[in-house]
């Protein structure tokens, strides 16, 4: 069975038609989006169903997908929320998600949100997801309120993500860092988002959290935007450079390769040469559901790479399987 990790789902208990709160947003189809409404700024970028999800698992099931890793859409991650408010608008998302996966069991499987901008709130309520076997682990965004996430404020949650055996996906926030440079020709997404996920890797990299959480699970999104060009030059200034060598003992190679990637590459060269970096156990099939830059046939694109079976088998469902402990699950499939 094959199994997308990088699909996003907006639920109908977090949109504007369940309440009146400020992080809801309004989702409404116009000119052939799927736009969303969120304050006072409107994402045309899905190009598929966000909502219904019945919709969502009929497109996956025509693409060979049979089994679904659905996510929160980023901006409802709610971080410009204060801590309470946060944990509010989290809990909402990862009911309705518990509820989903229970009512599709087989077929969906999903990450939850935590108030990540208070980060020992965020552990608490991870460990209380995790214990209630209700989600299997969290989307978070590639920065919160500005910081990378391999800053030390963010250790208690990484300790508790390693110690309750989640999976966290890292999204970029979408935002670009609002860069300038990146506001035209779309490169806000095609440049800015792989971006903001190269830089927060990287720091978790030389800042030694990889290291000192040898065991945590942490999914990259857009294969890992461009650490794989920028690995040569971590290496480089961690063999002389104090700064670079202030925190982390091993090689930064190691610390890469602990990483998980998915496969939204858009570059069959490049999608090969990092299965061949980190090895086949540690990517992952994804397709960036519903959105434009999403890939149209994720699973057509490993098949093209050439792979032996079993690496091929393990990238299309065996690897998320397992980060997700349903390996029964996938096989029956």
């Amino acid at each position: 069975m094959a199994v997308d990790g990088h699909a996003h789902v907006i639920m109908p208990e977090a949109t504007r038609e369940a309440g009146r709160e400020s992080w809801r947003p309004r989702v409404y189809w116009e000119g052939g989006y799927q736009v969303v409404e969120k304050g006072g700024r409107q994402i045309r970028s899905a190009v598929h169903e966000f909502v219904h999800i019945e919709t969502i698992l009929g497109f996956q099931e025509a693409r060979g997908i049979g089994r679904t890793l659905l996510c929160p859409w980023v901006p409802l991650l709610g971080y410009e929320l204060e801590g309470e408010e946060g944990l509010r608008a989290c809990r909402a998302q990862n009911d309705a998600l518990a509820q989903l996966v229970e009512s599709h069991p087989g077929r969906v499987a999903a990450l939850g949100a935590v108030p990540l901008q208070v980060p020992d709130l965020a552990a608490r309520e991870l460990e209380a997801l995790m214990a209630g076997a209700r989600l299997r682990g969290v989307e978070v965004a590639a920065s919160v309120r500005g910081v990378a996430l391999g800053d030390d404020r963010f250790l208690p949650f990484w300790e508790t993500a390693e110690a309750a055996g989640a999976l966290v996906f890292i999204h970029p926030t979408t935002r670009g860092f609002d860069l300038p440079a990146l506001g035209g020709y779309y490169m806000w997404n095609t440049v800015g988002n792989p971006l903001e996920t190269t830089i927060t890797a990287a720091q978790m990299v030389m800042a030694g959290v990889m290291e000192r959480y040898p065991r945590i699970k942490v999914l990259l999104a857009h294969g890992g935007g461009a650490l794989m060009c920028v690995r040569g030059r971590l290496r480089h200034s961690h063999s002389f450079q104090p700064d670079a060598r202030s925190r982390l003992r091993g090689s930064p190679d190691a610390s890469l390769r602990r990483f998980y990637y998915d496969t939204v590459t858009h570059d069959a060269d490049l999608l090969r040469s990092l299965v061949e970096y980190v090895g086949a156990d540690h990517v992952l099939l994804g397709s960036d559901y519903p959105f434009d830059m999403g890939v149209s046939d994720p699973v057509g694109a490993v098949r093209e790479l050439g792979l032996s079976a079993d690496a091929e088998a393990a990238i299309l469902g065996g690897n998320a399987a397992r980060l997700l402990g349903e390996e029964e699950t996938v096989r029956r499939g």
